[in-house]
């Protein structure tokens, strides 16, 4: 089935849910667990909601989502991704972070607050148990992820990847991917929820709080 394109003006209401469906905009998409991640458009197909991110699609019920909201191109971090610089070229830890995250159509707060509370935008922090670098990423898990993570442009993008496949696996509820991301999804699993262990807990509650401050901090004030 071949999706309708809309006028770039096109208006319309499902579930309670009013979009505004710019053309050839990015959007922002908000769950009603407070979650927003971006996507390239959407359509829809009944009471479900066809988003489309790089060259795939994600589907969520329309009573999933509170709100799409369009947003303004990035010219500048769209010339950066593509003028291919190196990590040793790239000074700012932000930049990358924001990229890798725009790339994954996550909110380049949500990756940024997860880097600062793994590393401290750190590259060259490794952990006791072996993770490497600025979103300490195992060996194991960056080769799965098809990145090595001793160079930082690869590490951040690896790290917002594997929190886009998280987040996905558990419908986009940021507690338990953050658990997932933390003790692992066999933890979370196995609890069938957030784990008992208290350096997970805290992980999850500084993350959330960072992410809270970091979108504050993005926020115009009024």
């Amino acid at each position: 089935m071949v999706p309708r394109r809309l006028p770039a003006s096109a208006c319309f209401v499902v579930a309670g849910l009013t979009v505004l469906h710019p053309l050839l905009a990015k959007e922002s998409v908000c769950f009603r667990t407070g979650f927003c991640m971006q996507a390239d458009s959407h359509t829809q197909q009944g009471q479900t909601f066809i988003f489309q991110s790089g060259s795939g699609t994600m589907e969520f019920p329309a009573d999933q989502i509170s709100q799409i909201v369009p947003l303004a191109d990035e010219p500048a971090a769209q010339a950066a991704k593509n003028s291919g610089n190196s990590p040793q070229a790239a000074a700012d830890f932000n930049n990358l972070l924001r990229h890798a995250a725009l790339d994954q159509g996550l909110t380049p707060e949500f990756v940024r607050s997860v880097a600062r509370v793994e590393s401290g935008l750190h590259q060259e922090a490794v952990s006791s148990k072996g993770a490497i670098g600025l979103m300490q990423l195992m060996p194991s898990t960056a080769t799965e992820l098809g990145v090595d993570p001793k160079i930082t442009e690869q590490n951040a993008q690896g790290g917002a990847k594997l929190l886009r496949e998280l987040l996905l696996r558990y419908r986009y509820d940021p507690v338990l991917a953050l658990a997932a991301y933390n003790a692992g999804p066999g933890a979370v699993e196995k609890f069938k929820g957030v784990p008992p262990y208290l350096e997970t807990r805290r992980y999850v509650l500084r993350v959330l709080r960072e992410y809270n401050r970091q979108q504050k901090l993005e926020s115009p004030a009024p």
